[in-house]
Formats: C-alpha cells, structure tokens, sequence
C-alpha cells in the first residue's frame, strides 16, 4: 500500500483537478448536466483512480487503476476541445489546460513502466 498524496503525479493530477472545476464554473446552467459535468467525471476519475490504485495490494492491481486513470486522461481530451471550439473555455484557458494534461499523461506513462518494470524483478 502507497500514500497516494506522496506521489508527484497524483498531485499534478489534483492541481489539473482543481483548475478544470475552477474553469468549468462559468459554463451555461444547460451544461451543467452535458458537458460540465462529462469534463469532471474524466478529470476526477484520474486523480482518485491513482488513489485507488495506491489503496490495492500489489503492483498487477496498482497497474490496473493506473490503466484507468490513463484512459480517464484520454476521454478527457475531446471534451475539453470541444469546450474550446464551442466557446465555452478561452483558447488560453483550453491550451494551458491541455498543457497540463499533456504532463499527467506522461507521468503517469512513465510510472505505469516504472511500476511494471518494479514487478518484474
């Protein structure tokens, strides 16, 4: 069992968390169940998916939320384009959060090969 608040990629993934809801509060009342809320489902699912992992026992299970979490990053992309294109997120706001994105999803590449490499030894 891992303390998920120590890991550098859980809390990239809580600060990219955090700053989709902040930019996310301004949109229509009409998408609050549409689009807003399909955005911090996928957001959301990254970070506590990490938690979960931690919470298993052992690196096959770890690996297994880790997947998850990869896929939540994933489904997270179009929506947030979308968002952008419809207007509803300014291109600055879409491009840093995409940016962000972009960081979590390598990281969390990266300790996906770490972890199974680990399990491997």
């Amino acid at each position: 069992m891992r303390d998920f608040k120590t890991l550098t990629v859980w809390r990239k993934a809580h600060e990219l968390t955090l700053a989709v809801y902040q930019a996310t509060a301004g949109f229509p009342r009409e998408e609050t169940y549409g689009l807003t809320s399909q955005i911090r489902r996928a957001c959301t699912s990254v970070p506590a998916n990490i938690a979960e992992g931690c919470g298993r026992s052992g690196d096959r299970e770890l690996n297994r939320f880790l997947s998850i979490s990869m896929g939540s990053a994933s489904e997270l992309e179009y929506p947030l384009l979308l968002a952008c294109d419809l207007g509803l997120l300014p291109p600055a706001t879409y491009a840093r959060l995409e940016q962000e994105l972009i960081t979590v999803k390598r990281m969390l590449n990266a300790f996906i090969w770490k972890v199974a490499a680990d399990g491997h030894r």
